[in-house]
């Protein structure tokens, strides 16, 4: 394989990695934003698909290009909340 086919292929690969890092870090913070607005108003909320999500993102991040995320507490989703509520 030539030195540009091989670079080509590795640009795709990060290429590709960003793409679906970019969506599911859309995705992760939809759900923090029902977390948030579900903790404000009192309700019952999770942060199961939150976490589902930054496992994924974490292990896009161990082939590289991407940064790692925390795995998100209801702590973390508390604490914010009212964070907005003082705002």
């Amino acid at each position: 394989m030539s030195v540009h086919k091989a670079i080509t292929k590795h640009v795709k690969k990060q290429n590709s990695r960003i793409t679906e890092f970019i969506r599911l870090d859309h995705e992760r913070e939809r759900y923090i934003d029902i977390a948030v607005q579900d903790c404000q108003a009192g309700k019952e909320y999770s942060v199961t698909e939150i976490n589902a999500i930054t496992v994924k993102m974490n292990e896009l991040a161990k082939l590289g290009a991407v940064p790692q995320r925390k795995i998100v507490t209801a702590e973390m989703v508390e604490e914010y909340a009212g964070k907005l509520e003082t705002s």
